[in-house]
């Protein structure tokens, strides 16, 4: 597994990215690696997915990343 510190990483990351839509991006990402066997994958993306809506509370809209 990844390590928390790598996880709030990859979660920043996915809202540089996405913005918006950053949560919805990540839970699909582990819906798709979960349809390809890939457990350990969809684990990831879920914990991703966990820090992007708790990133997204903390930040008050119109607000920069």
């Amino acid at each position: 597994m990844v390590d928390e510190r790598e996880l709030w990483a990859c979660a920043n990351q996915v809202i540089r990215q996405h913005g918006a839509e950053a949560s919805s991006f990540a839970k699909k990402r582990a819906e798709e690696l979960l349809r390809i066997g890939d457990q350990k994958g969809n684990a990831v993306f879920l914990a991703i997915a966990t820090r992007v809506d708790q990133l997204e509370c903390l930040v008050a809209p119109g607000t920069p990343h």
